[in-house]
């Protein structure tokens, strides 16, 4: 269904930009396209995108060059598209993180997403997951969450980045359940996740796009989706509202 879902607004995104092509005077696009993914690839970030830029190449008639360009919670990539030439051949797929979050968590932030961008469409909205290695002694949601704060010292926790969707929305159940973890970055959620069935990593909270191979695999454990009705792709995984934690309400989204 997530797959579905983003095919769709994809077909969105490419008839904006087909409206582009076809009015007066515009000879847009004449030459190919570059795509910046502020995070590492394989990522939810780097999945969505890819999928949108497949479906606007074949509407636009040019090619689209992905990059992957990462570090700071996805702020080197939307510098590097901020200060491109405003001719529309650098996209940059962002998100809560890079075109909000980061506003208040970067003091010299190089760029203001309200003026040094223009909007092209949304791309769709991810529900966040509460994942944990697949060992975690809790084998649900309250006693996850006892266990945290019993043993917050000594847990840790993985996110993209100081303010990437995973580090905010992290931060969010952290402060909600009164838990202190050590927080460990890294260049996007696919590493992270990997981390996280190896062992490394106790536990995250990421995007479903990201998470459901793993978790179906039994690599991964979840918890709970926060959102207000289960998610069709991961049917028996329950609410956090069902879980006994309706306060952690969490979704990402993708423009």
């Amino acid at each position: 269904m997530v797959v579905r879902i983003m095919a769709v607004c994809a077909a969105a995104v490419a008839g904006v930009m087909g409206t582009v092509v076809a009015a007066p005077a515009q000879d847009y696009p004449s030459r190919s396209i570059t795509m910046i993914v502020p995070f590492a690839e394989h990522g939810p970030t780097d999945v969505i995108s890819r999928i949108v830029t497949e479906h606007m190449a074949k509407t636009l008639g040019q090619s689209i060059v992905t990059e992957n360009v990462v570090g700071a919670g996805g702020t080197i990539a939307a510098t590097r598209v901020a200060r491109a030439p405003n001719d529309g051949y650098t996209l940059i797929t962002g998100h809560m993180g890079t075109h909000a979050a980061a506003v208040s968590l970067y003091p010299n932030l190089p760029y203001r997403p309200d003026t040094d961008f223009e909007p092209v469409a949304l791309l769709a909205g991810t529900p966040i997951l509460i994942v944990a290695r697949k060992d975690f002694p809790a084998k649900d949601l309250k006693e996850f969450i006892a266990y945290v704060r019993a043993n917050t010292g000594t847990l840790n926790t993985a996110h993209a980045g100081v303010g990437s969707v995973s580090h905010v929305s992290g931060q969010l159940f952290n402060q909600i359940v009164n838990i202190r973890p050590t927080g460990v970055p890294f260049n996007g959620t696919a590493p992270a996740l990997k981390a996280l069935a190896a062992g490394q990593i106790d536990y995250l909270c990421d995007q479903i796009v990201n998470v459901v191979p793993a978790i179906k695999a039994g690599a991964i454990k979840a918890y709970a989706v926060a959102t207000p009705e289960r998610n069709p792709a991961l049917p028996e995984v329950p609410t956090t509202a069902e879980a006994g934690l309706p306060a952690f309400q969490a979704q990402a989204w993708n423009a």
